[in-house]
C-alpha cells in the first residue's frame, strides 16, 4: 500500500485502540514495526493477523497477491525482531517463519477463517510466507496505550467489548446451522486475553490496591470471585465452539450468558477500582 495511505490508517489505529473504518472496519490488524534489511531504519505497517493462542500471532506476507513479498517480510527475515502493537499493547516480538508443513497448517487454518488469503495465493505463483510472532515482553503483556492506570483499564476492558461484539456479529451473520472458523478465532482471542488480563489483576494489580486501600478488601474478594466464575463462563464457550458437532444454539446461549456477566463484571470493576486509580 502506498506510504500515505499506510499512515492513515496507522493513525486511525492508535487514535482508536487498533480499530480503523474504511475497507478494513471489522478486520484483524496490527502494526508491525521492522528494521530496514537494508537502511537499518524503522518502518510500520498495517497487516492483518490470526490469533493462534498461547504467546504468538501469524501473519501472512500475502500482499494482495503480488509476485513479490512486501518489504516487511524482507525486514524482518533480516532483523526477527520486531516491535508490534496491537492497539491496546506494544509489545516486543521474535519473528520466526514458518517452513513445511508448519506453514501448509497455519496457512490452512488462515483461510479457514478468510477465505480472502486463499484468492490472494491463487493469484500468485510465490508461495505466500506465513510468520509467527512471539511475544517476548518480560513482566507482563507489554506498555498499555493509555495515559494512566485508570484509562489503561478503561481501554482493555473496551477491548473485551469489541471482541464480544464480533462474536455476537459473527454469530449473527451466520448460516444459523454451522459455527465458522471466524468465530472460533474470536473465542480464542477473548478468552486468552481474558485469562491474561485477570491472571495479571489477581496476581499484581489486586495485592497492589490491597496494600495501599485495605478497606477495598471486599471489593477485590468480589472481583476475584467473578474472575473466577467468568473463567468458568469462558470454558463452557469454548467448548460450545469447538468441535465439528458444536451446537450453534448452546453456543449463542453462551455467548448471551457471557456477555451479559462479563459486562455487569466490568462496570462494577470500573466503578470502584478507576476512581482511585486516577487519582494516584
Amino acid at each position: 500500500m502506498p506510504n500515505d495511505f499506510n499512515q492513515q490508517i496507522i493513525d486511525e489505529f492508535r487514535a482508536r485502540h487498533g480499530r480503523v473504518g474504511g475497507h478494513f472496519e471489522g478486520a484483524r490488524l496490527l502494526l508491525l514495526t521492522t528494521t530496514g534489511s537494508r537502511t537499518g531504519t524503522p518502518h510500520t505497517t498495517p497487516v492483518g493477523y490470526l490469533p493462534d493462542g498461547g504467546d504468538r500471532v501469524l501473519v501472512i506476507a500475502s500482499a494482495g497477491g503480488s509476485p513479490r513479498h512486501p518489504d516487511w517480510f524482507h525486514n524482518l527475515r533480516a532483523h526477527p525482531r520486531v516491535t508490534v502493537e496491537s492497539g491496546v499493547f506494544t509489545y516486543e516480538a521474535q519473528a520466526v517463519v514458518l517452513d513445511g508443513e508448519d506453514r501448509d497448517r497455519a496457512f490452512a487454518r488462515a483461510v479457514e477463517a478468510d477465505p480472502g488469503w486463499a484468492a490472494y495465493q491463487e493469484k500468485t505463483d510465490r508461495v505466500i510466507p506465513v510468520v509467527a510472532l512471539y511475544s517476548i515482553a518480560e513482566g507482563g503483556p507489554g506498555n498499555i496505550a493509555a495515559g494512566s492506570p485508570g484509562e489503561a483499564i478503561r481501554v482493555v476492558h473496551d477491548a473485551f467489548r469489541h471482541e464480544l461484539a464480533l462474536i455476537r456479529k459473527e454469530m449473527a451473520d451466520g448460516n444459523g446451522s454451522t459455527l465458522g472458523a471466524q468465530l472460533r478465532v474470536n473465542c480464542l482471542t477473548l478468552c486468552q486475553g481474558l485469562h491474561n488480563h485477570h491472571t495479571g489483576e489477581d496476581i499484581v494489580l489486586f495485592p497492589h490496591l490491597a496494600g495501599l486501600h485495605p478497606h477495598l478488601a471486599p471489593t477485590l474478594e468480589r472481583l476475584r470471585t467473578e474472575h473466577e466464575h467468568i473463567a468458568g463462563l469462558v470454558e463452557r464457550l469454548r467448548e460450545a465452539v469447538s468441535g465439528a458437532g458444536s451446537d450453534p444454539a448452546a453456543a449463542r446461549a453462551e455467548v448471551e450468558r457471557l456477555t451479559n456477566e462479563l459486562e455487569a463484571h466490568l462496570a462494577y470493576e470500573e466503578e470502584q477500582l478507576v476512581p482511585l486509580l486516577d487519582a494516584v
